[in-house]
């Protein structure tokens, strides 16, 4: 699992947790709210109130309305929230009692006292996305269809709808970390394409030049790969690696 926050726990019982949809009461009484209805993981008394406040957390965490994981389409529309229809419930439920195991595990895993041990949440790996992929990953995916300038057109929209929010990590590791996999897959071409986009975001990194220089060395580019080595260094003086493989291709 990736980043959790506290809150999953009872977080990831929102789209586990259904509801008889019912109206509140007008200000100054009305009928009684009926209770939950076909709550299989939490309590079964478990108040209205929490319930609502459980599955909120969990909408949050993974950046969705109740209709995903419930059928609700609102005013004039079918709501039965306590329907098992959707298929995303059933896995919610499932994530609720691997959470509640984990949760448990922690603390002699850790070897520390159960309030002092950091608890797993939805937002731990969701992040505020139902599909938790790192980026790379959905770079990746994107590729495999439509090559690195597919890989590279996901990112810009992910880096458009999602840049400053925990869902991705936008630093130099993403692309890094694309153009690693599109090497080992030998697709030297893709890796350099990410490399260089790369470059657009953060013109100043030293990882980026030295893991062009080991395409490009690896393409018979000697002399492009040396070029790519010398500006690493330049940037990061303190990058031994790649003064070490500079030093390794001006002697050979």
């Amino acid at each position: 699992m990736r980043r959790m926050s506290a809150g999953l726990s009872f977080g990831i019982l929102l789209a586990t947790a259904s509801l008889a949809h019912a109206q509140v009461p007008p200000p100054g009484g009305g009928a009684p709210q009926p209770p939950p209805q076909n709550l299989q993981v939490m309590p079964k008394d478990t108040p209205r109130p929490q319930v609502l406040a459980t599955m909120q957390n969990i909408a949050a965490a993974l950046g969705v309305q109740c209709n995903y994981c419930h059928v609700f389409e609102g005013r004039g529309g079918r709501n039965d929230m306590a329907s098992d229809e959707k298929p995303t419930k059933k896995a919610a439920r499932g994530m609720m009692i691997l959470v509640r195991e984990i949760n448990e595990k922690l603390p002699p895993a850790v070897g520390k006292a159960a309030d002092q041990t950091t608890r797993v949440g939805c937002a731990t790996c969701h992040r505020g996305v139902p599909i938790p992929k790192l980026l790379p990953d959905v770079i990746t995916d994107a590729a495999a269809s439509g090559g690195a300038a597919a890989g590279i057109a996901k990112y810009k929209e992910l880096r458009e709808k999602f840049y400053g929010a925990q869902a991705y990590d936008f630093s130099e590791n993403g692309f890094l970390q694309a153009a690693n996999r599109a090497a080992a897959a030998s697709k030297p071409d893709d890796a350099l394409a990410y490399l260089q986009a790369n470059l657009e975001y953060f013109p100043k990194s030293s990882r980026t030049y030295q893991a062009r220089a080991q395409i490009k060395n690896g393409k018979g580019d000697k002399a492009g790969a040396i070029a790519d080595l010398e500006k690493a260094v330049e940037l990061d003086p303190n990058n031994a690696p790649a003064r070490g493989q500079l030093q390794q291709l001006k002697g050979q």
